[in-house]
């Protein structure tokens, strides 16, 4: 059976054959068994289920939880020749009314629904005389409250799958999760002994950094100028903030948008168009700007502010590079992005346990942004990635070239005089008893009688507490739960007290800016991409996304064979658009030859 599913692959995807976590996840599904499939941004996860759909009798019914993604995948399959449908908020009853009847006439194999679909009396009647052989569900992390997205509309699947006349198989997909929201997924959907494949979290593509001090504004727009040729997203923590970057980079002339959720939903729509049509080239969002986008191309990622959690993190930079060419992602971080989000966690209305662990969750990524380590390693092992890690060599951390620096009699000042606050303050408590601060607090419980009062008095606060950030974040230190943290001691600072183990510091260097220049026949093809685009009213990566059309500017077929061999063109895509791009190619290998010849 895996056989002929690399054969549909091939014929409606173009790809010769499946990256080594589709194989698993596909040969399990065909063996009738449910699954639950981990996979990174960019992964491949919506073939998974896709292929297999072709594959069995009936509808698979697809969960999906925004508008914007859903269509675009249904405005995907159908430029390769699947026939898919979706049901949401947009369609009157009457058309809904009209897609299910043809669905149920056996005129689409995949039929794509909002979780929320799943509360209606009507919809659930019409499943139930419906033969839905399979039911997949996309970003299943939301279905667990300790996940990042936790929405409650997913707690209504597993009753909904339980309750069909014969229970469908079943699979799940998610790009970011822990191994505690993993067991979640698969108790809270009800997965039947499934299989748990997890193909890694690694992107060797994203080139990852984390800049400290630097001038934000400055550098978005000097990284923007530098870049207008290629999209990007920068993403920010308010809507104030995002407005204002926004504004700033009209201004200066580039082709920007905005979207967050204080937009009208029309406003969102056509800045969101416009950034999947490549009519804006840099956009300025909220996390509102989210799952939904599914732009091969996008080529840098920069977070104007640290986000609240790994999950969200990762799963934004992740839409950086899903074609699989090299990509930034870029935190520019700075102390104030802490205390925003302490505020955005104490405003929302959540209960204690779940609170606590928002905070927990934080301070994981403000370690994140300290630590002196290959940063994808330390994202693997945050999720829990098994497999050896071995430095990245791309990352801010690794390419810090400068001489590492002996910090163990600055690290004996701070756990010394952490030891001798009693461990019941934080770091800007501890940073203001080490520099020799007057404030009124420091006076008020007498810390100035301290011998480690002033001991760093040569180092501004700042820098004292950047250092203790780096020492919490290496695991010397740790800090309490809750709002207001206070750094305690762990078993690696009293070695270095006693003199036993020696602690090192490297400075994370801004990265230079570059701006990369593609070669004119790529130039070429994506203009040609583009005027079709706008002729089938789709997004240019819906006809080829970037990868394919670098890989034909590289190979230059010029027949339909050669052609078809190029990875993401399948037989239905060279039928419907394949024709003027091989004259395109066919003229430029012609030109090339003429201008050989005259030399």
């Amino acid at each position: 059976m895996l056989a002929k599913a690399q054969e549909l692959l091939q014929q409606y995807y173009g790809y010769p054959e499946f990256r080594e976590g589709q194989k698993r996840i596909i040969s399990a599904l065909l063996e009738g068994r449910d699954t639950l499939g981990i996979m990174p941004t960019g992964g491949g996860k919506s073939i998974c289920y896709q292929i297999p759909a072709l594959m069995m009798e009936g509808v698979t019914l697809v969960v999906s939880p925004l508008i914007s993604l859903m269509k675009d995948q249904v405005d995907a399959l159908h430029t390769v020749g699947i026939p898919a449908t979706f049901l949401n908020s947009t369609l009157e009853a009457g058309e809904a009314g009209r897609r299910i009847r043809e669905a149920m006439q056996g005129k689409y194999k995949l039929l794509y629904i909002a979780p929320e679909r799943l509360e209606s009396d009507w919809f659930r009647q019409w499943m139930h005389s419906m033969n839905i052989s399979f039911v997949a569900i996309d970003e299943a992390h939301c279905v667990s409250q300790w996940g990042h997205d936790f929405r409650p509309s997913y707690v209504n699947i597993a009753p909904f799958v339980q309750d069909l006349p014969s229970r469908p198989l079943v699979a799940a997909f998610t790009a970011t999760a822990t191994t505690e929201v993993t067991q979640d997924i698969a108790r809270l959907l009800e997965l039947d002994d499934p299989e748990v494949v997890v193909t890694g979290f690694g992107r060797s593509n994203l080139e990852l950094s984390v800049l400290r001090g630097v001038n934000k504004r400055d550098f978005v727009f000097d990284y923007a100028k530098a870049h207008t040729h290629q999209p990007g997203i920068v993403y920010a923590a308010t809507r104030k903030e995002v407005d204002e970057l926004y504004e700033q980079l009209r201004r200066k002339g580039l082709a920007a948008g905005h979207y967050h959720a204080g937009l009208s939903d029309e406003e969102r729509a056509r800045n969101q168009e416009a950034f999947l049509y490549d009519d804006v080239r840099v956009m300025v969002a909220t996390n509102a700007f989210g799952m939904g986008i599914d732009k091969s191309n996008v080529r840098y990622v920069i977070h104007y502010n640290m986000p609240k959690n790994m999950e969200a993190y990762y799963q934004e930079a992740g839409r950086a590079g899903r074609d699989g060419d090299p990509s930034e992602c870029m935190l520019l971080f700075s102390a104030q992005d802490i205390l925003t989000q302490k505020f955005l966690i104490e405003q929302n209305q959540l209960s204690q346990d779940r609170k606590s662990n928002e905070y927990k969750k934080l301070q994981t990524m403000i370690d994140y942004c300290h630590t002196p380590r290959c940063l994808q390693n330390y994202i693997l092992q945050y999720f829990g990635d098994e497999g050896e890690l071995v430095p990245c060599g791309n990352c801010s951390s690794c390419k810090d070239d400068r001489e590492t620096v002996d910090i163990t009699v600055e690290a004996q000042k701070i756990f010394s005089c952490v030891r001798r606050m009693q461990e019941r303050f934080g770091i800007s408590m501890v940073a203001g008893v080490l520099k020799g601060s007057r404030n009124k607090k420091v006076l008020q419980y007498k810390f100035d009688n301290l011998p480690t009062y002033g001991i760093m008095k040569d180092r501004t606060e700042k820098e004292i507490a950047d250092l203790i950030n780096v020492l919490i974040a290496e695991g010397y230190m740790g800090l309490s739960e809750g709002q207001y943290p206070v750094v305690r001691l762990q078993a690696p600072a009293v070695e270095v007290l006693q003199g036993r183990v020696q602690v090192f510091q490297k400075v994370t260097p801004s990265q230079p800016l570059e701006s990369a220049v593609d070669n004119m026949l790529f130039e070429q093809l994506r203009l040609l991409r583009r005027d079709m685009a706008a002729k089938e009213k789709v997004p240019p990566y819906i006809i080829f996304n970037d990868s394919t059309l670098r890989e034909m500017s590289e190979r230059c077929p010029t027949t339909e064979a050669q052609m078809l061999k190029i990875k993401g063109v399948g037989e239905v895509k060279f039928r419907n658009y394949g024709l003027p791009f091989l004259e395109l190619l066919q003229e430029y290998v012609r030109e090339q030859e003429a201008y050989a010849g005259e030399f």
